[in-house]
């Protein structure tokens, strides 16, 4: 109704899941591209947080790989030509881009079905659902005891 973006995101380690986190966008985004823009910037700031916390028990991370499903959201942190596409965006957003520069975090497609986060912002069929919910090792509770 308002027309703003949910954004979802999972964060793994190794492939035990230990972050999570779905929330409505705080502006209104004019595309998807834009929007998955946003949200993978948002993730990235949640992934450089997880890294330096990790590295206070001794574990270091070269490039913290992230997982998008849009193209375009990608094409947008790697090629800096595109900027005037994308100039009405607040500068906050770009955060990404500085840190896949810097080598902090790399960037990645993903093919929409095998994309975890679709758990957190959208209706699913059963099937998709189950599928994903156990991807991230999350189990029904009914199916164990």
């Amino acid at each position: 109704m308002d027309r703003k973006s949910t954004n979802g995101r999972c964060h793994l380690l190794g492939s035990s899941l230990i972050s999570w986190n779905s929330k409505k966008q705080a502006c209104v985004a004019l595309s998807t591209a834009e929007a998955e823009y946003i949200a993978a910037g948002h993730a990235c700031v949640q992934s450089i947080w997880l890294k330096h916390q990790l590295m206070d028990y001794g574990v270091k991370m070269e490039k913290v790989p992230l997982y998008c499903d849009n193209t375009s959201a990608i094409n947008l942190t790697k090629n800096p030509i595109q900027h005037s596409k994308i100039k009405y965006i607040e500068i906050k957003h770009h955060f990404i881009r500085d840190h896949i520069k810097k080598g902090d975090i790399e960037i990645m497609f993903v093919k929409t079905e095998n994309q975890l986060a679709d758990l957190f912002t959208k209706p699913l069929v059963r099937d998709r659902f189950n599928k994903l919910r156990t991807e991230l090792g999350v189990h029904d509770m009914k199916n164990i005891c």
